[in-house]
């Protein structure tokens, strides 16, 4: 067999959700009253991060910096929406990277799309979308594709391609990508090959921790040409190990405001 002049894929990637929004807090207010839709006054890519999503951007960058995440990437992918942006760039700022990484904004990483779902609570989609509710019911996550949104299939299918990007030009580097919560767990569909009865085990399991790190690591031995194998999932000791940053996650529901 010819020797590999290019390496495949990353030496290490790291796939990090972001910090805690002003969305998340809208979306838990919104619960809370029972109310149908969430008090968010802009658009879902704007939606900038909580105070709290700040402190634990910044405490990952210093988890990082100190060591604790198996090296620092030289490549940041990011969802171009505010509130991974704001993530990466504190990260970043914080030590997690050298002060003059660029952040790229890959459009393929933004959010799962929620179509006329968009901006309502659970409550207020079985009360103003009912024949949604029951497809949801019948189809379930990963098939259901709102009107106007995407199906959990619809956000690999992008992911995918995100993937042949990295492949192609950041083999053999070290790359960090920072989304949202069910870019998270495709991803994990894709590179582990997982079924889509495996991948909603995990979900249903627990949710993806605002800043929690899910880590890759190239292993020449996997399958024929080497592959990514998981090296951790959802982890949140950096917020753990911080006296200011708290650990926050939320529900994967088909709400916009949620991601």
């Amino acid at each position: 067999m010819p020797e590999q002049t290019h390496p495949r894929w990353p030496t290490r990637l790291w796939i990090v959700r972001h910090g805690q929004s002003a969305g998340n807090v809208a979306r838990d207010r919104a619960h809370e009253a029972g109310e149908h839709h969430i008090d968010i006054d802009m658009r879902d890519v704007d939606v900038p991060l909580s105070e709290l999503g700040e402190q634990q951007s910044d405490a990952l960058g210093r988890w990082f910096a100190q060591g604790q995440g198996h090296g620092r990437p030289d490549v940041i992918l990011a969802s171009p929406y505010v509130r991974a942006r704001e993530t990466a760039r504190r990260f970043r700022d914080a030590g997690g990277a050298d002060a003059d990484e660029p952040i790229c904004a890959d459009e393929r990483l933004r959010e799962k799309e929620f179509g006329i779902l968009d901006g309502l609570t659970t409550a207020g989609i079985r009360a103003l979308q009912p024949d949604q509710a029951d497809f949801r019911r019948l189809l379930g996550k990963f098939y259901h594709r709102p009107p106007g949104g995407e199906s959990w299939c619809d956000v690999i299918f992008r992911l995918r391609s995100l993937l042949d990007t990295v492949s192609l030009h950041y083999g053999g580097r070290q790359v960090m990508i920072v989304a949202h919560q069910v870019v998270v767990l495709c991803l994990r569909y894709i590179i582990e090959n997982l079924s889509e009865a495996e991948i909603l085990a995990i979900d249903k399991a627990g949710d993806v921790a605002n800043c929690s790190v899910t880590e890759y690591a190239f292993d020449p031995t996997a399958g024929k040409d080497g592959g990514l194998t998981l090296v951790r999932y959802n982890v949140t000791a950096s917020m753990e190990q911080d006296a200011v940053a708290e650990v926050t996650s939320e529900p994967d529901t088909p709400v916009a405001a949620r991601g």
